[in-house]
């Protein structure tokens, strides 16, 4: 049993990248990938752990990409390197979301919200500044009464405080990721909300960008999904994943190790990453 999608406290996670390593020891996995949001500061800490436990550990990220119908997930696993351009990249990322944020705040500001960037960085502690932030702030105002309700009066696609993020393109991020000797994987697939015709010829032509493998097996994707995904994977010479997409306690869906259908995941999904080593 393995694991190909995991978080930390380096991103959006309740575990540290040592902690996270310490639980997969413990629930059995015998390999762990750390793939938090557009970070690999968790890297590093997560390798030394796994080093010290005797697990296999395939460095990894998740980051956001832009597209026509809006933003998708892409996973790169099996980086080799995370100190180069992939971390220059990723900075000009977080620069990115930055001026996004302070317009938001610029924008409440003038409609009369007391809200300052300073506020909101203590909310998100030591993780980045996104909306769910911004609902955070606004609930505790009393501006809103709900962090859903936020989202659909405030900070949603469409509505008044909305900006939205600049990301990178497919074949960027697919060609940022080989550059750091890693694999580019789509992350549940389903998000996409693609029919199965048009998700084909989609994948298709992102193989063509760059695009190595599909992570059919999450626990969003039911299990004849994943099926579906995999047998599409294969007929199109992608790989074929697995992860958990776990983010620590408060995710009953979520169990380390565990997928679509509540699944073990396969530990042939690892070889991947195993003969590239």
């Amino acid at each position: 049993m393995i694991d190909l999608h995991a978080h930390s406290t380096a991103s959006d996670g309740v575990l540290s990248p040592t902690e996270l390593i310490q639980l997969a020891v413990a629930e059995g996995l015998q390999a762990i990938a750390l793939t938090d949001h557009d970070t690999v500061d968790g890297l590093d800490e997560a390798q030394a752990a796994a080093e010290a436990s005797g697990i296999v550990f395939v460095p990894g990220i998740e980051l956001e990409i832009d597209w026509q119908p809006g933003v998708f997930h892409l996973l790169g696993l099996g980086l080799k390197g995370w100190t180069g351009p992939l971390r220059s990249r990723l900075v000009r990322v977080r620069e990115y979301r930055t001026e996004r944020n302070l317009r938001m705040v610029d924008r409440m500001q003038k409609a009369g919200i007391a809200i300052d960037y300073g506020e909101l960085i203590e909310i998100a502690g030591h993780r980045t500044v996104g909306r769910p932030h911004f609902a955070h702030a606004l609930l505790r105002k009393g501006v809103v009464a709900s962090s859903q309700e936020a989202f659909d009066r405030f900070i949603g696609n469409g509505q008044p405080f909305y900006e939205s993020k600049r990301a990178l393109s497919v074949g960027k991020a697919c060609a940022t990721v080989h550059a750091a000797g890693g694999k580019a994987v789509i992350a549940h697939p389903n998000t996409l909300g693609l029919g199965w015709d048009e998700f084909s010829r989609t994948l298709f032509r992102w193989k063509h960008e760059g695009l190595d493998g599909i992570e059919a097996y999450h626990p969003n994707v039911s299990l004849p999904d994943a099926h579906r995904f995999a047998s599409l994977a294969e007929e199109l010479g992608l790989i074929v994943t697995g992860g958990s997409d776990y983010h620590g306690i408060g995710r009953t869906d979520r169990r380390l190790g565990r997928s679509s259908g509540g699944q073990p995941i396969d530990a042939r999904f690892l070889d991947p990453f195993m003969e590239a080593a």
